[in-house]
């Protein structure tokens, strides 16, 4: 492969020229720090997809200007010309690497933010405080180019605060109107919360105004106009003093006024970017997120679509908390449905804190093994490795019953880490790689350098294709039958688009039984979900108010401290249980099979590229090899696109039931919201259960199942337009019976040859990675053993 200099974009003829000598180091240094976070077998094989990709553009860009500047004169463009120059603009401006999103979700205390510190190598740069709420909001961390410490502290906006205010100050005054002193003792978190926020936002009396009065009220903090607020720092240490106001939860001094940040309550969510790392490389985010959502709309719609977008899912729960305990059951559970509604394909529980041990309780309660245990590293050790097998099995066992069996999740060996932030910056029992923090580092690397590796491959594929229609623009040898021939492969073409959605319904079809008897299952226990969902074990006591929240935000409730309430999400879950292997079964990766609707796409991909192999043979395109490659290239590229446009569409798909109940449920949630007086709480149930039965009877769960099946029929009917709009428009340009599509462009003879020569060094960059891998591989098992800490 060629220095790293090569693939920069032009350089200076004269190497001798000194001017130039400094950009160009410059340029080999800022190319470096990139890849610092690589060890060195991976950062050489980062490097050369780089170099790969880096060239890849340069090629492209140079072909972009030649046919602008061929064209830029004429009246009008011929449409092949056109298409091409859209389609080498839109490779052009192609992100590089889409960010891998790493979702750790866990419940108060777990210790999410304690592990980013030590994944960052930071101490105490995101606030950490045992067993208290300490960030109180979604923060991803990441590191790039900017030479300081950053972040940005995005703000609601003023429309979605006076939501929120709108629902605050109903929830406050509802709760004054009944009739009755609620004692302060008897405040639930909803009116709590509620209360806080006002207080912090407008000051101590802001509880009691109208939302009115409110809105003529001046805030005490001072609120940007752009509603995003920017840190920088020099150090860590310096960003995060500045940083710390904004998503510590806040407290109340001593009088009980609030503390510091006024504007706390406006806060959405929070990017922090450091330098570039030697610790985690440029293009993965960290994203920290609290376990059960927000009373706000906006930043409950982001908590959602924030775990729909992480690609990997860290289930983060503390070691004394990870047998039992709905709220990691919950997590779980919620993660899963990430896999079936996101894009999620990761999952992992981390299990941390895992130094904590008290040997003699341990040690009386040890069932396994005959080795004497003699220390407490050597306790900790064999705890950690049963937990592995143990939170393992557990989790694997919860994944088939909502997973296809061949789920790439089922089969990986990492399920569980156990970590331990404490032992890893004072480490007096584990080794630093014992605490696993390197090891998470290590999965980190490897996802990014995989992701790189099959983006470049797609780009670099993809451009070749493009080059060898452009050339062939110039250099076509036409054959006398060529029209009959190109008839022929269209008709081939609609044949094929038919059977595809017939394979297509029919894997939709799949769906259907396991809906109904979802459907079923859901008539006969819906009442007695309902009922457990509007039971307290205090009883009525201060629950009336977190009703009255659930009722004005559509049946959905999430609080900081509680776990979430989502009655439309309960009462269609028994359809959840009976559709969820089906449903991720259609949208998987994998063998062809009649449920699964990729492999029906790529099956039929592989069935146009090899129709065209064989006309190529049988009809002569030896002479016109151009022709045969673009559209075997082609097809490629436009089949590969419809991956991300199923993907997009699959969590409306999945969410359409509960969608669908809950509009059908929102007058009775609005009648509820309006009670006020004595023994409202229970009148807000009687009602709630009064019009939960009346949409029963009405057909609420079969309108849902129609929804659903209807968002299929949606899916199906885009992909069928994708594939014969874009494969018509493919196959008229690869005609050349003078529709007046093409003309002489400038030679692109040069760009096609350097094109090629990239496509061909895919093959050596992918054997130059496994080489070097192995050797590691054999280094590392040569290499003596890291020293175990001191024992005390």
């Amino acid at each position: 492969m060629e220095d790293t200099e090569d693939f920069v974009g032009p350089g200076p003829h004269s190497g001798d020229d000194d001017v130039f000598k400094e950009p160009m180091r410059k340029r080999r240094r800022s190319l470096d720090q990139r890849f610092r976070a690589f060890p060195p077998v991976e950062q050489s094989a980062f490097k050369e997809y780089e170099k790969l990709e880096s060239r890849t553009r340069r090629v492209l860009s140079n072909t972009y200007q030649k046919l602008i500047q061929s064209v830029f004169l004429d009246d009008s463009i011929p449409n092949g010309v056109k298409y091409l120059i859209n389609r080498l603009l839109a490779l052009i401006e192609k992100p590089s690497l889409d960010p891998i999103y790493i979702g750790l979700f866990g419940s108060t205390g777990a210790g999410k933010s304690s592990l980013i510190n030590a994944i960052i190598q930071q101490a105490m740069f995101l606030p950490v405080s045992g067993e208290s709420i300490c960030t109180s909001c979604i923060v991803q961390v990441s590191s790039g180019c900017c030479e300081q410490y950053e972040a940005k502290i995005h703000l609601l906006s003023d429309q979605e605060w006076k939501e929120e205010l709108k629902n605050l100050t109903k929830l406050l005054h509802r709760t004054e109107d009944l009739g009755e002193e609620v004692d302060t003792w008897d405040r639930d978190d909803a009116v709590e919360e509620a209360i806080w926020k006002l207080q912090m936002f407008y000051g101590n009396g802001a509880e009691r105004k109208s939302y009115e009065e409110l809105l003529r009220a001046k805030p005490k903090g001072k609120i940007p106009t752009s509603r995003i607020i920017t840190l920088k720092a020099e150090e860590a240490e310096e960003l995060s003093v500045k940083l710390d106001p904004y998503i510590r939860t806040q407290r109340r001094d001593l009088a009980g006024e609030p503390t510091e940040t006024q504007i706390w309550p406006l806060i959405k969510h929070v990017e922090v970017t450091l330098p570039r790392s030697e610790l985690i490389p440029e293009g993965v985010v960290l994203v920290d997120i609290p376990g059960t959502g927000d009373f706000n709309s906006k930043r409950d719609e982001m908590w959602k679509k924030t775990i729909d977008k992480c690609s990997v899912i860290w289930v983060i729960s503390d070691i004394e908390r990870i047998s039992g305990g709905r709220a990691h059951e919950d997590l779980l559970n919620e993660s899963i449905k990430a896999c079936q509604r996101g894009f999620c394909r990761d999952i992992a529980l981390v299990v941390t804190k895992t130094d904590k041990l008290h040997l003699p309780e341990y040690l009386r309660e040890r069932k396994v093994g005959n080795q004497a245990i003699s220390s407490q590293r050597e306790a900790v050790l064999e705890r950690n490795d049963l937990i592995k097998l143990q939170r393992s099995r557990i989790l694997k066992e919860k994944l088939k019953r909502k997973l296809p069996t061949d789920s790439k999740v089922l089969k990986t060996s990492d399920l569980v880490y156990t970590v331990s932030a404490q032992e890893y910056w004072q480490p007096a029992l584990l080794t630093e790689e014992e605490t696993e923090i390197p090891r998470l580092r290590g999965y980190i690397r490897k996802r990014l350098l995989d992701k790189k590796k099959r983006m470049v491959t797609k780009y670099v594929t993809e451009a070749f294709g493009l080059l060898l229609l452009t050339d062939s623009f110039n250099c076509m040898e036409h054959l006398p039958n060529e029209y009959l021939h190109m008839s022929g492969l269209r008709r081939f073409v609609e044949e094929k688009i038919q059977l595809l959605e017939k394979a297509i319904d029919q894997c939709f079809s799949h769906i259907e039984q396991p809906l109904q008897e979802g459907v079923r299952n859901a008539r006969t226990s819906y009442r007695r979900i309902l009922g457990a969902c509007l039971v307290r074990s205090r009883g009525n006591q201060g629950f009336h108010q977190t009703l009255k929240a659930v009722c004005l935000k559509n049946g959905i409730y999430a609080s900081r401290t509680l776990a979430r309430i989502d009655l439309n999400e309960a009462i269609t879950q028994p359809i959840y249980d009976q559709i969820d292997p089906v449903f991720g079964g259609i949208f998987r990766a994998g063998k062809p099979t009649g449920s699964t609707l990729l492999p029906h796409i790529e099956a039929f991909k592989h069935t146009l590229q090899e129709k065209m192999m064989e006309m190529g043979v049988r009809n002569g395109w030896k002479y016109d090899s151009y022709k045969k490659s673009f559209l075997i290239q082609e097809i490629s590229a436009i089949l590969g696109g419809l991956e991300d446009y199923i993907f997009r569409k699959k969590r409306k798909i999945y969410e359409s039931l509960t969608t669908s109940v809950q509009n059908d449920l929102k007058p009775c949630y609005e009648e509820a919201a309006q009670i006020t007086g004595k023994k409202a709480c229970e009148r807000m149930k009687d009602v709630i259960r009064r019009g939960v039965d009346r949409q029963v009877a009405e057909g609420m769960f079969e309108r849902a199942q129609e929804r659903m099946q209807h968002q299929f029929q949606q899916l199906k009917n885009g992909i069928s337009e994708k594939v014969k709009g874009s494969i018509t428009t493919m196959l008229t340009l690869a005609s050349s019976q003078g529709d007046g599509l093409y003309k002489e462009l400038a030679d692109v003879k040069s760009e096609y040859k350097e094109m090629e020569k990239l496509h061909r060094s895919l093959r050596e960059v992918a054997e130059n990675a496994v080489l070097r891998r192995g050797m590691q591989d054999f280094l590392l098992k040569m290499s003596p053993s890291k020293a175990v800490p001191h024992k005390e």
